[in-house]
Parts: structure tokens; C-alpha cells; sequence
């Protein structure tokens, strides 16, 4: 039988099942993963998976609302916590946790409405944590923040799409271990610079935003803050 998953999870056979699904997904795709997979990972039979939750697709589903609401709680937990947006610091796994990561590079591959849906929450999620991090003074202000906040989630899960390549260029495993690349200068230091510090000078901002069509008033301010602070 398989070991829990989630620390105070309470381990009923749907939750099973689902955290085994999610973990097989994660291992070998969905497209590759069986029915007969799941419940052996899970200890239980075939017919039982099919009896609670119809079908594969429909199991996948429920591993992707299952995902969606750890990175929810992880992110109100680090804006709470005023200790700034790490993008991906809420898709790290924890001891004890599902393979978040590479569910999320798995699924995203492959593209199903599912995935559609959970990315479009994820950015839903990501403008609130946003907004409350401007007013609460994590970050700095936007003038538009639901911008701001698809950029971010889209560059982390492309990220962990990408993952195998990361590791290549920085030497840097973003599905492993939290403490194997939470503090790793080679892929930290770099985000951070870009994150808190920007790369554009005002100028250049000005002239791309123009050149864009984006306009003077779009992000000019932000922007220009943030390259005077550093000067």
C-alpha cells in the first residue's frame, strides 16, 4: 500500500488513489500511466479506481485541483509570510509532499483542457498574491499586476517544462529536492537580480513600451523607479 503523500491527509481511498495517480503521472505522463498502474501503486484493484472516479481522465482531473489548491496554499503562505514572489519557490517539493514539479512538467507537455484550466487558476491565484504583495509592500507597484503575475507563473512552469535543459546549462535540478537547488546560487541569484533589481534601463524602457505600443503610462513609472533605485 502506498505511503501517505500529504501530512494530515486522512488517507480515505479516494485520497489514496489520487495521490498514487499523481504520482504515477508524474513518473511516466499521463497518456503512458494505467488504470492497473494507479491501483497497484495505490493497493487497491482496478475496478475500484474506475468505482470512484469513472475514468483516467477524470482521476487526472482531481490530481490537477488537487495540485492547484497545494500551490494556492503555498503561495497566500509566502506573501503572509513577507518574504516576497519566488515563482517557483511554491512549486518546490517538500518531505512529504506529491512531485509537484514533475507532474507539472509531465501535464504541461501535454497539453490537455485540464492543464488549460489549471494554468488559468494558477494565474487567477498568482494576480491576488500579486495585488496583496503591492499593498502589503513586498513588491513593487504595477500598473497592471494581472500582467505581471501571468509573466511570472509562465516563466516558472515553463521552467519545469524545461527542467532537463535547466540542469544542463546551470547545473541545476528544478524537480529535485528543495535543498538541492532552493539555495543554489546558479539558478537563485540570477532570478532574484532580475525579479528585484530589473535589467532595462529607463530609457530603453521607454523606447520598447513606445515601440510596443504599450505607451509611456503603461509601466514607465514602475520602471523607471526601479533602475533610479539602483543608481
Amino acid at each position: 500500500m502506498a505511503q501517505a503523500m500529504f501530512e494530515g491527509d486522512d488517507r480515505s481511498t479516494p485520497a489514496r488513489i489520487r495521490d498514487a495517480a499523481l504520482a504515477c503521472f508524474a513518473e511516466r505522463g499521463v497518456k503512458a500511466t494505467t488504470v492497473r498502474q494507479i491501483a497497484e501503486r495505490a493497493g487497491v484493484s482496478a475496478a475500484l479506481v474506475i468505482h470512484h472516479f469513472g475514468s483516467k481522465e477524470r482521476l487526472r482531473s482531481a490530481c490537477d485541483r488537487r495540485v492547484a489548491a497545494l500551490i494556492r496554499e503555498r503561495k497566500t503562505a509566502v506573501m503572509r509570510s513577507g518574504s516576497g514572489l519566488d515563482p517557483l519557490a511554491v512549486l518546490r517539493d517538500q518531505a512529504g509532499d506529491p512531485p509537484i514539479q514533475r507532474y507539472l512538467a509531465r501535464t504541461l507537455a501535454e497539453g490537455t483542457p485540464e492543464v488549460a484550466a489549471l494554468v488559468d487558476e494558477m494565474v487567477d491565484d498568482a494576480a491576488r498574491y500579486v495585488s496583496e504583495g503591492m499593498e502589503r509592500g513586498v513588491l513593487r507597484r504595477s500598473d497592471d499586476p494581472r500582467g505581471v503575475a501571468a509573466v511570472l507563473t509562465l516563466w516558472s512552469l515553463g521552467a519545469m517544462v524545461l527542467h532537463e535543459h535547466v540542469e544542463r546549462v546551470l547545473g541545476v535540478d528544478l524537480t529535485g529536492p528543495a535543498e538541492t537547488h532552493a539555495t543554489n546560487p546558479a539558478y537563485v541569484r540570477p532570478a532574484l537580480e532580475i525579479l528585484s533589481h530589473g535589467l532595462v534601463m529607463p530609457h530603453w524602457f521607454d523606447a520598447i513600451a513606445t515601440a510596443s505600443g504599450a505607451g509611456d503610462d503603461t509601466h514607465s513609472g514602475s520602471g523607471s523607479s526601479a533602475s533610479e533605485e539602483d543608481t
